[in-house]
């Protein structure tokens, strides 16, 4: 359990324009007497800080914000004893829902939930992989999820919000998809044009597309596209439906900690959201870093995550025969 703290350290945008950030911004006034406020300049400054803070042995840190803001801090508190504490106030707030956290809604904040949660106290270990090196905490995605972050231009999401992410995803349906394999370490193969990947159950926001997904499993979720153009809509709306390995479909659902996907030509290659650029391989490997979260013992969806923990434990105790060689390049 967390110590108990008359303040904690809690980093923050200050520059935050959206209703949501206005809102964050006005909790944090209000209940300043909680926090050492940090408001930061950039992702560098909010990395460096939170490196910081792990130096002196905070025993927590909050962020304030969407996942951006979280990306930045995880990247340094990871492996490190000191908790992640999130108040949620960005757009979508993946990872927050992600933990069972309260988001903001049209009529309240949730700030005060979330501060709640944090002051209960509750410590869950979850699972960090890499990706050529790049450390992440919810999904990675490789070929076409990831051109469409690239095809999207700051304008078109300024003037658009979310559906400028759509008008790019229809723009790029009808080009010729790469040939990609994946590689899994116990030998097993698969081929595709397009892989998502997650170490949660949410992909975009509230979208349960890893259905069989925990962050605590040593596990990763793996979303396999085996055509393109109108099957990949498709094989996408049963995803989003929560019903891709139920019914038809031309997706492979299958479960790795380690493997490689190479494709015939650079594709482009997202973590966490982020456009990481264009390469032909990707590696995912375990961290050998876990992330020390404050958050609900489980989700709202309680009994669904205890049963998947229930599971967990014949897996882990056999060791599932699956490698424990670590990444060597983790990234920071």
């Amino acid at each position: 359990m967390a110590s108990v703290r008359s303040r904690y350290p809690l980093l923050f945008n200050p520059n935050a324009r959206s209703q949501k950030g206005k809102r964050a911004l006005q909790f944090l006034i209000e209940n300043a007497q909680d926090f050492i406020l940090y408001a930061t300049r950039d992702v560098e400054d909010a990395q460096a800080l939170t490196a910081d803070f792990v130096a002196k042995g905070e025993p927590v840190v909050l962020a304030a914000g969407g996942d951006g803001t979280l990306n930045a801090v995880i990247q340094e508190l990871a492996g490190s004893e000191t908790a992640l504490g999130v108040l949620p106030a960005g757009t979508m707030n993946v990872f927050a829902r992600e933990m069972g956290i309260p988001v903001p809604n049209m009529q309240s904040s949730n700030l005060s939930k979330a501060l709640a949660i944090i002051e209960d106290g509750h410590i869950r270990d979850v699972d960090l992989f890499v990706a050529n090196g790049q450390l992440f905490v919810q999904m990675a995605g490789i070929g076409f999820d990831a051109q469409v972050i690239e095809e999207t231009t700051v304008e078109s999401k300024n003037l658009l919000g979310p559906l400028a992410y759509l008008m790019s995803a229809v723009k790029l349906l009808g080009d010729k998809p790469p040939k990609m394999k994946v590689i899994c370490a116990d030998g097993r193969e698969f081929d595709g044009v397009a892989v998502l990947v997650g170490n949660g159950e949410l992909y975009g926001g509230q979208v349960k597309l890893f259905s069989k997904a925990c962050n605590e499993d040593d596990m990763l979720d793996i979303l396999i596209f085996k055509e393109s153009g109108y099957k990949f809509v498709l094989d996408t709306i049963k995803g989003i439906a929560g019903v891709i390995d139920l019914v038809d479909s031309s997706v492979e659902y299958i479960q790795a900690a380690e493997f490689v996907v190479i494709s015939d030509r650079e594709v482009p290659v997202e973590v966490d959201g982020e456009y990481t650029g264009r390469c032909k391989e990707v590696t995912f490997k375990p961290a050998k870093r876990k992330l020390k979260v404050l958050a609900p013992e489980y989700q709202s969806g309680g009994f669904a995550n205890l049963w998947k923990h229930w599971q967990n434990i014949p897996r882990k105790l056999a060791g599932d025969g699956r490698s424990n060689t670590d990444g060597e390049n983790e990234g920071r």
